[in-house]
């Protein structure tokens, strides 16, 4: 799992190219070993962005792994996208696939929060939870700091993952709801007040 937090690996590269379906339109996406979900776009995400009605203005796709996000919200949605993760092979398929799919983002490298300088309308992710709760907390708490006024952080967890306890933590620093419930998995919609 160090590919969550890792800048570089050692694994071998293994590249391939998948197609995807999300709501009515295919992509295709290069992925490989030591990225995120390589074989197919994961539940969590699908669910993340088929529950996403509309959004518009500055929005971060954190954690961007080959960058089904960013891409997909830039090529439905009138919005600029930056993308960030701490990767360089996710970075670098990243980069691939958004000329792949013909759509004008903005990637670069992040540790966490550390190269963001900007406010965002939206922080959009499906987070490392893997990474464990300190990194989490850190991810979601902190993402209030790089939202503009009345901004919002979307994020996907399945409720084995701790969804309904890390609402009510939320609930402290965020206006707090779940907007889709999907075999599990919560997207929840944190807006900064």
């Amino acid at each position: 799992m160090a590919y969550y937090f890792d800048k570089k690996n050692d694994v071998e590269s293994n590249e391939k190219k998948i197609k995807v379906k999300i709501k009515d339109k295919y992509y295709e996406f290069y992925t490989d070993n030591n990225v995120f979900s390589k074989n197919y776009l994961d539940f969590g995400t699908r669910t993340l962005l088929e529950s996403i009605e509309s959004v518009s203005g500055d929005i971060l796709d954190f954690g961007c792994g080959y960058g089904p996000i960013g891409i997909y919200l830039k090529s439905t949605f009138d919005c600029n996208v930056d993308m960030v993760d701490i990767n360089d092979r996710a970075l670098n398929l990243s980069k691939k696939n958004s000329i792949l799919n013909d759509v004008d983002v903005n990637i670069f490298e992040s540790d966490i929060y550390n190269n963001i300088d900007k406010k965002y309308d939206y922080i959009i992710t499906n987070p490392p939870i893997r990474v464990g709760k300190v990194i989490l907390y850190k991810i979601l708490f902190e993402a209030q700091q790089y939202l503009k006024a009345s901004g919002h952080l979307i994020f996907v967890i399945h409720k084995d993952q701790g969804a309904k306890s890390l609402m009510k933590l939320l609930n402290s620093e965020y206006k707090v709801s779940n907007i889709k419930k999907n075999k599990g998995f919560f997207v929840i919609d944190c807006q900064k007040p």
